[in-house]
């Protein structure tokens, strides 16, 4: 890469600024190399948040909102890392791990995007794409290789001197594959990993937060404001300035837990575990949408298990699968019975207190023999969702991993004993709550300890 002294770096706000006699003026200073190198040069063009920090980091976490210019950084980072000063001079990494949450979208957005690898190299340090290898080939011999985040093994093996992990927080299996790589980057000196991603709260970014190694820069989609289409800003911003999403995708702001909050994120990624266990009782809970519209909230299907053998302060429960749909209501209610269906679950519970019969007559136009029980809400959300709170707290709630449970996670920490604090309805969260009512707090309401007689 060119090197650039920190007068270049501050080149174009000073150009963004300047009258046109003076661009003219410093345009015309340049000779013939400076002037076609100009638009390679990143320092030049790039804005404070997306320039590698200084110091002996591990992980460099470049988080911000939606469009704030992540990708670009990334990709260019990796340039400089990888090339050298002429097209065939070595870099200071040769082999590089590209991560994303899929393979096409490691392609698609990372190689091939228009802030991608490939449209940030000049002509002459361009690298080749190997579809077949999936993997970049620079002039200079260096090597990028794509991963799915959804394949953590295949990080199991290969070995790197550098890293961009890109959308991290909405991996499905970042744990696994976090894990993998760090494995994975034992090359060279000091091996580097850069990390772009919109927050959101989860235990793995945390973590990399929290870690010593790790630098941050933060940007909201503002600051790029100039590479983005005014109607796309007007639009967002109208839209979900001053919400929780907004400040999670606009302001690249990482959430945590709301004040009173019934569920911590602590508590949230304690209760993850591998494996369901013994259980003796499936339930699965609806919470419907009864309308329909395409505006209106998600039909909220919650797949719970249960071990309620032995004392009742031994029961356990695990949330196994979240099935939530937005649709019709013949649509949920063929979700609910495919749920039941798939789990061998022993009855499907619904809230009935908006529909009412309608939703027993959905459900039994899909399955005529479906077990079904309707329950009806006489407390309200916070006050019904407060035992069940209590269950988590006291370790008897598991999440299986596999259960695709982030929204349902990401509704449970934003509901407090005010309320709920996030857009819309917690549905999700108000079929957890039937659920784990209908395995463990009814009957343990009525459970009797066994009487032991005397000889």
């Amino acid at each position: 890469m060119i090197s650039t002294s920190p007068a270049l770096r501050s080149g174009a706000a000073w150009l963004a600024c300047a009258t046109p006699k003076d661009v003219d003026a410093f345009l015309e200073g340049l000779d013939d190399n400076a002037l076609l190198a100009l638009p390679w040069i990143f320092e030049f063009w790039a804005l404070p948040h997306q320039l590698p920090p200084s110091g002996a980091w591990k992980s460099w976490v470049i988080m911000g909102g939606r469009g704030a210019g992540k990708t670009r950084a990334g990709a260019e980072w990796v340039r400089s890392i990888v090339e050298g000063a002429k097209p065939l001079d070595p870099g200071q990494a040769r082999r590089v791990a590209l991560v994303g949450e899929t393979f096409d979208q490691v392609r698609e957005v990372m190689i091939f995007g228009e802030s991608g690898i490939l449209a940030c190299s000049p002509p002459d340090r361009r690298p080749f794409w190997e579809a077949g290898r999936k993997r970049l080939v620079w002039p200079n011999g260096a090597i990028a290789q794509a991963f799915s985040a959804f394949e953590p093994e295949s990080l199991r093996g290969p070995q790197f001197d550098a890293a961009w992990v890109d959308e991290l927080a909405k991996w499905k299996k970042a744990e696994d594959t976090w894990d993998m790589l760090q494995f994975a980057l034992r090359l060279g000196e000091h091996p580097q990993q850069v990390i772009t991603t919109t927050p959101r709260n989860v235990g793995v970014l945390k973590r990399i937060l929290n870690t010593p190694s790790s630098v941050v820069t933060h940007a909201p989609t503002e600051a790029n404001r100039a590479y983005l289409a005014e109607s796309f800003l007007s639009e967002v911003q109208a839209r979900y300035a001053g919400t929780r999403l907004g400040r999670q995708e606009l302001d690249g702001v990482l959430l945590d837990d709301v004040e009173g909050a019934l569920w911590s994120n602590a508590m949230l990624e304690a209760s993850h575990v591998d494996a369901p266990g013994d259980l003796d009782r499936i339930v699965v809970a609806l919470d419907p949408s009864v309308s329909g519209k395409a505006a209106s909230d998600e039909c909220g299907i919650m797949v719970v298990g249960a071990c309620t053998r032995g004392p009742v302060q031994d029961w356990r429960a695990v949330v196994l699968e979240d099935a939530s749909i937005r649709g019709k209501p013949t649509d949920w209610a063929r979700a609910g019975v495919a749920a039941m269906e798939r789990w061998g679950g022993e009855k499907l519970v619904a809230e009935v207190n908006q529909g009412g019969d309608l939703i027993e007559s959905v459900l039994r136009q899909i399955d005529p023999l479906i077990p079904f029980k309707a329950l009806r809400a006489t407390r309200g959300k916070s006050a019904r969702a407060e035992p069940v709170a209590a269950l988590y707290e006291q370790g008897r709630v598991r999440h299986l991993k596999a259960g695709n449970l982030g929204a349902l996670e990401d509704q449970m920490a934003q509901m407090s004993v005010q309320g709920f604090q996030g857009k819309g309805s917690p549905d999700r969260v108000d079929a957890l709550v039937w659920a784990l009512h209908e395995l463990i707090l009814e009957p343990a309401a009525h459970w009797k300890r066994p009487q032991v007689r005397g000889l």
